[in-house]
């Protein structure tokens, strides 16, 4: 027997089902690839970078130092309340990595330096001859 009596889907289904539908239509868009960075920016980047490693660098400082001075300090304070205390453990030093130089970067020359406004040499002969195009170039004469 049919189902006469079914109940129609209600106006939040019909809305879901468009979102579900809209969202899987749109999800390849979401994969593009973005361009290639401009050597400003990727020379940008490259000096970020390294002023991050260099920031961390200098945080691992400070507290290397700060916790020799915190290591001394007990061991001070437990010597003059009469504590035993074990012999502190060799560490290596802190290495202080001392302030923040620009990197030198292998800087690309202008298009000027790279010969790409350069002067056309002087002719030497004229521009034209009996030559033919397959003659100058070495190759045969289809």
């Amino acid at each position: 027997m049919l189902m006469m009596n079914r109940p129609t889907p209600g106006p939040r289904c019909v809305a879901a089902a468009l979102c579900a539908v809209l969202g899987l239509a749109l999800l390849p868009a979401a994969h593009a690839k973005l361009p290639a960075p401009t050597p400003e920016a990727k020379a940008k980047a490259d000096e970020a970078k390294a002023k991050t490693a260099w920031s961390d660098k200098v945080a691992a400082f400070q507290l290397c130092k700060s916790m020799d001075r915190v290591a001394a300090r007990y061991a001070q304070e437990a010597k003059a309340a009469g504590k035993e205390t074990k012999p502190s453990i060799a560490t290596p030093a802190c290495t202080d990595p001392g302030p923040y130089q620009v990197a030198a970067t292998a800087a690309t020359p202008p298009l000027e330096a790279a010969g790409a406004h350069s002067p056309a040499k002087t002719a030497t002969t004229p521009p034209s001859g009996k030559a033919t195009s397959a003659e100058q170039t070495g190759t045969p004469k289809k």
